[in-house]
């Protein structure tokens, strides 16, 4: 490296030592500097220059959930910066690494509310692990280092860092020792938890395991699925983490989420030992914290999360302590169960009341979702990457398909609408040799459907479904449980989708009828170019378990 260089040349210097491969950003003139200084490493790292901001920060959260490395966005103060606040609050609630640089103004204006200045401090403070600005150029590779480290060390998370317009291009002299690419530190398990944990099993009659969280791979996955294999243990998913365990295998028996199974969750409520290995054990996944009684549930509780602050937050455990995922795994595929397991038709009776739910049900309307969805299940290979924001639209999916392997599963566990169509531009782009299938409701595809031209832009071809009925359904379906029949400001008037994918190059189909849709999926798959499909979607098929009119008629009867 010269001797002499500037802040935004030591940044770009500071994401290549880091392994950054892609930037997701939308232009500003306060980090042009960035710009310029990658403009000289354009193959090694990539720039993706996205429609909006928050398009932006979800494709970069999306690049750390697929990749577990910190992905990357890059945006201007002030409007941009608060255009991407959703996706670092994403990042924060479902614990993927990611990074936000923000164009700030210079040092010389700071504190006279120049243009579009933010204090980032306060206004990150509560979304991100940490955020700092840096005020010395010298010092951009310390501080980038720390944000790679941060981000992915115990609880993964999102980090914010400001840069000041004129320190990017301030001369600097970078330091004599510049640091090495990031480690990520992921606790093992305490001496004796591992066996502590398995003595508790060991005497349990109806053990049941929830599976989430960040910091899994595909080795640890492999080695969970040794554990479970050798202890014959019924394994759940909790909310969006479905990939955390191949759905085909005899152990697994659902996922613990939003419109949980019923019976699921009563067998969460009789299990006498749950081991929650990775999730932070949350309102979703717990049900508004009633499948487990907080704050001491009535099961025996093993609690094991990579970050210390999560155990003991909401729940006392009997056992709780923190480790990675695949330390965790790795030490758990080791350990045999003293003698044969004697809860095998505690398993079975799980894994079999888990298979009769993937069976297609009836529903409203010449489009039906549950078939929609098991069409899918069959003709995707297990390289496929789904993708999909929040709306009772991801139900069907969350139902009725089977993940095969990790990490094949792209969703907010916060909840966040908007997120599936740049999540899964996002996922094409890394991924180009894996089919990416992006669900999204009507209302939540709007939110982010200009990154249809990003996937334009940039040859990226994933399919995306629209599932349109023509509301707000998630809000629309409390509304009737609360206020019933008094329907108000949830109903859409929405474009021709189909219409809309083309004007943006994009192949663009329209399926009204259940029959049409094998025949229009397999167009899709196979054009040279993003394609949609929408999918005209009865109202009243508003859950996979009910309907508009019944849950307004038992409203009504119970009022």
């Amino acid at each position: 490296m010269p001797r002499s260089s500037t802040g935004a040349r030591l940044l770009v210097d500071a994401l290549l030592t880091h392994g950054a491969d892609h930037v997701f950003a939308v232009p500003g003139e306060s980090y042009l500097a960035v710009l310029d200084a990658l403009y000289d490493h354009a193959e090694a790292l990539r720039l993706i220059i996205c429609r909006q901001e928050g398009g932006a920060a979800n494709m970069a959260d999306a690049a750390g959930k697929l990749t577990g490395r910190p992905g990357i966005a890059m945006v201007t103060r002030g409007p941009g910066a608060a255009n991407a606040a959703i996706g670092v609050h994403t990042a924060r609630q479902d614990s993927t690494p990611m990074i936000l640089f923000i164009g700030q103004v210079g040092r010389d204006m700071r504190d006279r509310e120049a243009f579009q200045e933010v204090d980032f401090r306060a206004m990150f403070a509560p979304l991100a692990k940490w955020v700092a600005e840096i005020d010395r150029p010298e010092r951009v590779p310390e501080y980038v280092a720390r944000a790679f480290a941060t981000a992915t060390s115990g609880r993964p998370g999102p980090v914010v860092l400001s840069l000041p317009e004129d320190m990017l291009g301030e001369a600097a002299v970078p330091p004599d020792r510049l640091p090495e690419h990031y480690r990520r530190i992921e606790p093992a398990p305490p001496e004796g938890a591992v066996a502590a944990l398995t003595g508790l099993l060991a005497a349990a009659e109806r053990p049941l395991a929830i599976l989430g969280g960040s910091g899994w791979t595909a080795e640890a996955v492999a080695d969970l699925t040794r554990f479970a294999e050798a202890w014959d243990l019924p394994v759940t998913a909790s909310f969006r983490a479905q990939d955390c365990f191949d759905n085909r295998h005899d152990a697994y028996a659902g996922d613990v989420g939003i419109g949980i199974a019923p019976h699921l969750a009563q067998r969460v409520r009789e299990a006498d030992l749950v081991l929650a290995l990775g999730p932070r054990l949350g309102e979703i996944t717990t049900s508004g914290y009633t499948l487990l009684a907080a704050p001491v549930p009535r099961q025996r509780l093993v609690h094991v999360h990579t970050g210390v602050e999560e155990i003991g937050r909401v729940y006392q455990p009997t056992l709780g302590f923190a480790a990675g995922m695949a330390p965790l795994a790795r030490a758990l595929a080791a350990t045999r169960p003293p003698a044969a397991p004697a809860w095998g038709a505690w398993r079975a009776a799980a894994r079999a009341d888990y298979l009769a739910s993937l069976a297609p049900v009836p529903t409203p309307g010449a489009v039906n979702p549950s078939e929609v969805v098991a069409h899918l299940n069959r003709v995707l290979p297990d390289d496929a990457i789904l993708a999909n924001g929040a709306g009772n639209y991801a139900g069907w999916l969350h139902r009725f398909f089977q993940y095969r392997r990790y990490r094949s599963q792209l969703a907010p566990t916060s909840g966040a609408m908007g997120y599936g169509v740049p999540a899964g531009v996002a996922a094409k782009l890394l991924a180009p040799e894996r089919p990416v299938i992006s669900l999204n409701g009507d209302g939540c595809f709007l939110m982010n459907g200009q990154e249809l031209a990003t996937a334009r832009q940039y040859g990226a071809a994933p399919v995306f479904l629209v599932f349109d009925n023509r509301q707000y359904g998630t809000i629309r379906m409390h509304q009737e449980r609360e206020f019933p029949g008094r329907v108000h400001g949830t109903g859409l008037r929405n474009p021709d989708f189909a219409a809309y994918a083309a004007a943006f190059g994009a192949l663009g189909l329209s399926v009204d009828r259940t029959a049409d849709f094998a025949d229009a999926f397999a167009e899709a798959m196979t054009a040279d170019r993003a394609a949609l499909i929408e999918l005209a979607i009865d109202p009243e098929a508003i859950t996979t378990r009910t309907t508009l009119s019944a849950i307004r008629a038992k409203a009504l009867a119970e009022a």
